[in-house]
């Protein structure tokens, strides 16, 4: 599915420059979207479970058994 970690400072950079460059938008505005879209890709990648809440990248092919050695998630939860 993914062949690396979710990297929130490359997302932003990437969204910034897309909405400067390609739509003409403001440095104010883009940064703005930029961090809405950042806040939902970290809550989307984030397990829903209770006791869990770590990372996709934190569970074995996000869908396993939990990385995190004192977590007892058995499954990622979106």
């Amino acid at each position: 599915m993914m062949n690396h970690k979710f990297d929130p400072n490359e997302l932003y950079n990437r969204v910034v420059h897309y909405y400067i460059d390609k739509k003409g938008y403001s440095k104010e505005k883009a940064n703005g979207i930029a961090q809405k879209v950042v806040e939902r890709e970290k809550s989307r990648r984030t397990c829903k479970n209770i006791n869990c809440g770590h990372s996709m990248d934190d569970h074995i092919r996000t869908k396993e058994t939990c990385l995190v050695l004192d977590c007892d998630c058995r499954q990622f939860v979106n």
